[in-house]
């Protein structure tokens, strides 16, 4: 009996691990899917398979996780509800749901996929509002500088990724209800980019006005990029859905410019992020351990690939393609790194003579 007793137990410690778990664990999700997507277009089809199964696993095992959370530790889940630099975590999980999703569309199960859509927008609306309005209202709040990160721009990943799915889904809809969930894409997609303008703006003026340390530069700053990213395919797509909506086809020159923007925007903050990432780690010698948000930072590049293998084609701009053709390595090489990093944290959890501790 003192196995199985001791068994139970290290069951129930580990189940106790769920009111630890980062409301941003999503990005998980959010980064395999992608680097699948990424790895379908660059003609990597095994690869993609397997990652596609592989998300699914976690995807379910994050959402019996949080469920679990919000059922046995729902005291820790509202604090993270409640605080600023946790809370923009929680819409990662729209996010993932809306990649989760994408990949079901390209696999043929569009009943899946329809059914992604739906909880996805669902899940936009309570925890878009949810969390703003909590933010809002609440009598004591930090300064810019202690209370936004990137993950902020978790609320225009999330958006994106509903436009995204909305454009694709549209596709496969017959009229005129595919005229309606066209202009449902569209209007995201500005949503989403008004939110950009808003959150960049503080993030840049915390940049350049604050002290900024190592330690403050989290992973999450990558998705200053991947939320440019994302935009960029959603815009893509909706040019590609053109002949599909009157108004869309009215707004080709509107569509097309803001969409070469968009990924000239995320262009631009790559080499910055890259000279921050060399002095955080290595100028100053700051460790490199697996953390969850790291995850965050793989995910812009598995968007960045696919976005510009999708706008050099919605545009027929074809010199684009070898930027693709090269990230897609830098996002599987990024993607391996980060499993690798998780399956020994996990490895050292469960086996606990693998724990140096």
């Amino acid at each position: 009996m003192q196995p199985f007793d001791q068994s139970k137990r290290r069951f129930r410690l580990r189940m106790r691990g769920a009111r630890r778990l980062s409301p941003a664990y999503f990005a998980l999700v959010m980064a395999t899917g992608i680097v699948s997507i990424a790895s379908e277009r660059a003609g990597f089809h095994l690869i993609a398979v397997v990652l596609l199964w592989l998300n699914t696993t976690q995807f379910v095992v994050l959402w019996v996780l949080t469920s679990w959370r919000l059922i046995r530790y729902r005291r820790a889940l509202i604090a993270d509800l409640t605080d600023h630099r946790s809370a923009p975590g929680f819409l990662s999980a729209v996010a993932a749901t809306g990649v989760m999703a994408n990949q079901f569309i390209l696999a043929g199960a569009l009943n899946l996929a329809l059914g992604l859509w739906i909880f996805g927008i669902l899940l936009w609306i309570v925890l878009t509002y949810t969390i703003f309005a909590n933010l809002t209202i609440m009598e004591s709040k930090p300064t810019i500088d202690q209370g936004i990160t990137g993950a902020w721009l978790l609320a225009v990943v999330s958006t994106q990724a509903i436009s995204l799915l909305s454009a694709l889904l549209a596709r496969h809809i017959s009229q005129p209800l595919r005229l309606d969930v066209n202009f449902l894409a569209l209007s995201m997609l500005l949503w989403g980019g008004m939110m950009y303008i808003s959150i960049i703006s503080l993030i840049f003026y915390r940049y350049m006005f604050f002290k900024f340390s190592p330690a403050d530069f989290v992973p999450s700053y990558w998705i200053n990029m991947g939320a440019m990213a994302i935009s960029t395919l959603a815009g893509s797509t909706l040019i590609e859905n053109a002949a599909d909506a009157w108004f869309l086809d009215e707004l080709l020159p509107f569509l097309k410019g803001f969409t070469i923007f968009f990924w000239a925007a995320g262009t631009w903050w790559i080499p910055l992020l890259i000279i921050l990432v060399v002095w955080r780690h290595f100028h100053r010698r700051f460790p490199l351990r697996y953390d969850p948000a790291y995850w965050s930072a793989v995910f812009p590049l598995g968007m960045y690939t696919v976005c510009t293998y999708e706008m050099a084609s919605a545009m027929r701009l074809e010199f684009l393609r070898p930027i693709a053709d090269v990230f897609v390595y830098a996002a599987l090489l990024a993607w391996t790194a980060a499993f690798i990093g998780l399956v020994k944290k996990l490895a050292s959890n469960l086996i606990p003579a693998l724990n140096p501790r």
